[in-house]
């Protein structure tokens, strides 16, 4: 299934421990239908001593989280979702994404 979001969408999220938080994405997993969000879904790792990092430690890291908890901002910052109208520019048929509340492209 394609996902309707891309890398560098603002999105906010609506489900889970974070609901509410904002931030933009980094990366999309679409073969499990996951995103990953910048400060969203913050977890602990502990890492052994390694070439790159010879101390080890804990560090804190960026899950990603399933994309049905997050949804796009819109132009006036209010969650919406995304609709697509094909338009033609330059004699060449565009894909455009929009948003549902309030019609303006994204």
């Amino acid at each position: 299934m394609k996902l309707k979001l891309k890398k560098g969408d603002l999105v906010q999220v609506i489900a889970g421990n974070d609901k509410g938080a904002v931030g933009r994405i980094l990366e999309i997993y679409p073969e499990k239908m996951r995103v990953l969000v910048e400060g969203v879904n913050v977890r602990k790792k502990h890492t052994r001593p390694s070439q790159q990092n010879p101390k080890g430690g804990i560090i804190s890291k960026e899950m990603p989280i399933h994309y049905s908890n997050v949804m796009i901002l819109d132009s006036d910052k209010n969650p919406t979702r995304i609709g697509i109208r094909f338009e033609e520019k330059d004699g060449k048929i565009v894909k455009i994404r929009y948003s549902k509340k309030n019609g303006k492209d994204l």
